[in-house]
C-alpha cells in the first residue's frame, strides 16, 4: 500500500483530496452519496458573522468549458452554523474546515475568534478572494498590504491552522502569498474564481444580476497550475490547488506542480462521487509509477 498521508501546517489529512467551500454544501447533502470519512477534508460553504441573503437571481450560467456563479456568499450566519449545523458535521471522521469571509476587518477577526473556539473545527480557511461581493471579499485579497493587514489581524485571535484562499484576479499572485505568508499564515489555497461575465445576445442583457461573476471549470485549469507552480517557488509553507480539477489526472497535475493537497470544486456537480474517483486515482499512479507516498509528487516536475 502506498501512503497519501500529508501535513497542511500542522493539520494531517489522510490524503490530499478536499472538496472546495461552495460546491459541497456541509457534507450532509454529499452524505448519501460520497464516503465523506475517505476524503482528506471537507471545506464547507462559506460562512460569515452575520446572515447573507447572497446576490438577486440568475446568479449561475453555464459557460464553454465552465460556469460563472454570482451566489455572494448566502450562508444564515455564524450563530446559525454553530448552533445548527455544526453538531451535525463535528464528528465526521475527516477534517471539517469553515470557509470565512466577511465584509470588514472587525467581522473577519470576530468571526475567526469564534470559529477558534469550536473543538472539531482544526483548520480555517480565510477567503480573501471572493469576486462576487460588493464589500470585503476580493478587495482584501488583491492587495498586498491588505491581504498582509486582515491575516494578521485573524491571526493574532485563531490559534489553529490558517489557511488563505488567493484571488487570481490580480497582476502578482506571487507577491499576495509571499505577504498572507509573512503575516503568518500556514498554508495558502489558490486558485478562487476568475472574473468573468456573459451577455445573452438574444436580450442584449447580461445572464448574471451582477453583470460579472466568478468562472470556474477546466477552462481556468491551466492558469491555476501555473499559478500553483509559481506560488509554490515564492513561498516556504504548503500550497493547495484548486481550478478546474476535474479527475485524478488533473489532480496530478496540481501536485507535480507544487501543491501539497487539491481542492475538488465545480466537478462536484458534474460527478458528486468524484472526489473518491481521484482518491483512487492517486493511489493507483502511484503504484504505477513506483512511489510510495505521495509526498514523493509535490513539485515533482521534471
Amino acid at each position: 500500500m502506498v501512503d497519501l498521508n500529508v501535513n497542511i501546517g500542522g493539520l494531517h489529512l489522510k490524503n490530499p483530496v478536499l472538496t472546495a467551500s461552495g460546491t459541497f454544501g456541509f457534507g450532509e447533502e454529499y452524505s448519501d452519496l460520497v464516503d465523506i470519512n475517505a476524503l482528506g477534508g471537507i471545506i464547507v460553504k462559506g460562512t460569515t458573522l452575520y446572515e447573507r441573503q447572497g446576490n438577486p437571481y440568475p446568479r449561475m450560467v453555464e459557460t464553454p468549458s465552465g460556469m460563472l456563479n454570482a451566489v455572494g456568499l448566502q450562508n444564515k450566519g455564524y450563530d446559525y452554523f454553530e448552533q445548527n449545523i455544526y453538531p451535525r458535521i463535528k464528528d465526521y471522521d475527516t477534517n471539517v474546515i469553515v470557509n470565512a469571509s466577511g465584509s470588514c476587518e472587525s467581522d473577519y477577526v470576530e468571526l475567526c475568534s469564534k470559529l477558534d473556539t469550536l473543538d472539531k473545527i482544526p483548520a480555517i480557511e480565510l477567503n480573501i478572494s471572493c469576486p462576487n461581493v460588493k464589500q470585503g471579499g476580493m478587495a482584501f485579497g488583491t492587495n498586498s498590504d491588505s491581504a498582509h493587514a486582515i491575516v494578521k489581524a485573524c491571526r493574532e485571535v485563531y490559534n489553529k491552522t490558517l489557511i488563505v484562499k488567493l484571488s487570481p484576479n490580480v497582476t502578482s499572485i506571487v507577491d499576495i502569498a509571499k505577504a498572507v505568508e509573512d503575516a503568518g499564515a500556514d498554508a495558502v489555497s489558490l486558485t478562487n474564481t476568475f472574473l468573468g461575465m456573459a451577455i445573452n445576445v438574444e436580450t442584449r442583457k447580461p445572464y448574471l444580476s451582477t453583470i460579472t461573476g466568478g468562472l470556474s471549470g477546466p477552462c481556468i485549469r491551466p492558469i491555476a497550475v501555473r499559478m500553483v507552480w509559481q506560488v509554490s517557488k515564492g513561498v516556504n509553507i504548503p500550497v493547495i490547488g484548486l481550478g478546474g480539477i476535474m479527475d485524478g489526472r488533473d489532480a496530478v497535475e496540481f501536485l507535480l506542480a507544487g501543491a501539497s493537497a487539491v481542492e475538488v470544486g465545480t466537478a462536484n456537480f458534474v460527478d458528486p462521487s468524484v472526489t473518491i474517483k481521484i482518491v483512487k486515482y492517486i493511489e493507483e499512479y502511484l503504484l504505477r509509477q513506483g512511489c510510495s507516498s505521495v509526498r514523493e509528487l509535490i513539485g515533482g516536475m521534471i
